[in-house]
């Protein structure tokens, strides 16, 4: 786990699975989640989703392997898998962990443009939030936007997001197209700039997992910068 590379992480994970001696369930499946975490930031997709769904028979946090699976499922191009072991994860997850499950199903349906479905996780997310409220409650507006719904407490909603500590992370993503869509393009050109310059320089298993939104904010920079 304190490896500095994906290189040292997966060696020392083989390391630990290659041993004669027993493993305990949790030990096994931590060691098996941190060879998939190196084989996901060196791309290695499609052998990263084996050895994930090899930690789903574990049974040991088996919500968040099953977002480890669906990760490299959305890599890997493969959207109904990825939704389907979000899903998993949603349902199987602690009360603590089951708000940010939903988002992350919610946010994956955004970006593919399915937004009754994005919106539905969503509002589970908000129900299940805790300190990250505002970010999904905005999430769920910018779905409502892209639905073409007209929202009332819009300006609650970003000012709520943007005074919470989870508007300075994937929060600028959020703010930049609510901004976008509102009109404000100088305070949606600050945010989506920072979001894309936090998120491409961050792990690699940050950046890779979150291509998509880095895609959509340079994309609406993009149509910006040509207006």
């Amino acid at each position: 786990m304190r490896a500095r590379s994906p290189k040292g992480r997966g060696k020392y994970a083989r390391l630990g699975l290659s041993t004669k001696a027993p493993l305990d369930p949790t030990t096994h499946a931590m060691l098996l989640r941190q060879l998939y975490l190196a084989l996901f930031e060196e791309r290695r997709f499609e052998r990263a989703q084996e050895v994930a769904l090899q930690a789903v028979e574990l049974g040991i946090l088996s919500d968040v392997i099953h977002q480890d699976v669906a990760r490299a499922a959305l890599a890997l191009g493969e959207i109904e898998v990825g939704l389907s072991h979000l899903r998993l994860a949603a349902r199987q997850g602690p009360a603590s962990r089951r708000a940010f499950h939903w988002w992350t199903l919610g946010s994956t349906l955004f970006l593919a443009q399915r937004y009754d479905e994005a919106s539905a996780a969503l509002l589970r997310a908000s129900r299940w939030g805790t300190r990250d409220k505002p970010l999904y409650r905005a999430h769920l507006a910018l779905i409502q936007i892209a639905r073409g719904e007209r929202l009332r407490d819009i300006t609650d909603i970003v000012s709520n997001l943007a005074n919470a500590p989870c508007g300075q992370g994937y929060g600028r993503f959020v703010l930049g197209h609510l901004a976008y869509a509102g009109g404000s393009w100088k305070e949606a050109r600050k945010y989506l700039e920072v979001f894309v310059k936090r998120i491409e320089a961050a792990r690699p298993s940050i950046s890779i997992a979150l291509t998509g939104e880095v895609d959509m904010a340079k994309a609406t920079l993009i149509k910006m910068a040509a207006n």
